[in-house]
């Protein structure tokens, strides 16, 4: 389970040091992906292969299951790390996310997200709840 928030960066070269509390948790290997909330998302392999049997099991005569698949599938990247612990964000991942040097990365369960500093710190990010909200929230599903 990863947990907790890093605030990093990127270099020149689109390459980002995964914090080693987070990356512990990887092995060797990851996979980088597009999130939901215009953030980006590392799986571990075994956590990666769960989300594909899941999604190999919705119906692709929906068009949104299939633009869905076409979302989190088409630019995803299998990464190594470097001996200093870095991956390389790609172009089209890092446009996506709005990512150009500041980044908050954080621990979200069984996944890793990543933040362009900018959009998360932004005013009108709808990600970010207040207490209030997060009690109405839970309230909805009985925790």
């Amino acid at each position: 389970m990863f947990m907790g928030t890093v605030y990093n960066s990127i270099d020149e070269k689109n390459r980002m040091i995964v914090p080693s509390k987070l990356r512990a948790g990887l092995g060797n290997r990851c996979i980088l992906t597009k999130g939901l909330d215009r953030c980006l998302y590392i799986y571990t392999m075994e956590d990666w292969q769960k989300q594909m049997d899941k999604i190999s099991a919705l119906p692709e005569s929906d068009p949104k299951i299939r633009a869905f698949i076409r979302h989190f599938c088409a630019n995803a990247a299998e990464c190594e790390f470097d001996k200093q612990g870095r991956i390389i964000i790609p172009p089209e991942l890092k446009k996506y996310a709005g990512i150009e040097k500041d980044l908050v990365t954080m621990g979200a369960m069984s996944k890793i997200e990543i933040w362009s500093r900018d959009v998360w710190d932004s005013p009108d990010n709808e990600n970010k709840m207040e207490t209030e909200d997060f009690a109405k929230a839970l309230a909805e599903y009985n925790f």
